[in-house]
């Protein structure tokens, strides 16, 4: 495995663990959200330099139904994480205070509510999309063997309660009516243990990992089409 592989193993290992933090904002504190926040937007844009081949192979090779897909929500996450950065400097209390601005302050917050909720579910999306990919970077970098058949057994039913449990979660904590703007303001227990948190969403991020994983089986399924000439120079 090349340095760069493992540096973006390492990254996006990283990245998720702070999605969950950045979830916990009433728990973690004002301060700590921004500063992660920050954090974490300086690792999105390492992510896309360290990824850039990307960009320049969308308009290269054939358009499956799930490189489509895949295509779409990472351009919807690349602008929601553009959004979000520009809403959390204009609320900044602790961080990039010297660029905070006084108007606009009511819109900010709205937008980085949706956009916060939104960019947790379509990243969870994109870590069920690559999966497979990841299972086997995971194998390779651990050397670790493919499970048998018991075992898989076992995992799998495990992943499919705990996403059980993930789709209860997501409708008690009403993380819908948050996407959907229906209502502005997170409530937040403040005498809530972070351990029973984190174990909500990330049990809600398994949830929609899932989701991403079987919806990629099924569209593998569907034929490829080349991309004509006209549709090229679209994108």
């Amino acid at each position: 495995m090349t340095v760069k592989r493992k540096i973006q193993i390492v990254l996006d290992l990283a990245m998720t663990v702070m999605l969950l933090v950045l979830m916990a904002y009433g728990l973690v504190g004002e301060a700590a959200h921004e500063w992660i926040g920050t954090a974490m937007f300086l690792l999105f844009i390492l992510h896309h330099i360290l990824n850039r081949q990307w960009y320049k192979n969308l308009v290269k090779s054939r358009y499956s139904a799930i490189r489509i897909l895949g295509t779409v929500i990472d351009f919807l996450l690349l602008i929601i994480m553009i959004f979000q950065a520009v809403s959390g400097i204009m609320m900044a209390k602790h961080t990039f205070t010297f660029l905070s601005m006084d108007t606009g302050m009511s819109s900010a917050r709205i937008l980085h509510l949706m956009g916060a909720y939104w960019g947790f579910v379509l990243m969870s999306l994109h870590l069920g999309l690559h999966w497979n990919t990841i299972l086997a970077v995971i194998r390779k970098s651990t050397h670790i063997k493919k499970s048998s058949v018991i075992r898989a057994v076992i995992l799998r039913t495990g992943a499919v309660l705990l996403a059980m449990y993930g789709a209860y979660a997501f409708m008690e904590r009403q993380l819908g009516s948050y996407m959907f703007l229906r209502n502005h303001f997170v409530f937040f227990d403040i005498n809530e243990s972070l351990i029973f948190f984190f174990i909500d969403f990330f049990a809600i991020m398994v949830f929609f990992v899932c989701i991403g994983h079987y919806v990629s089986i099924m569209l593998k399924k569907i034929p490829e089409h080349k991309l004509s000439t006209n549709e090229r120079g679209m994108k």
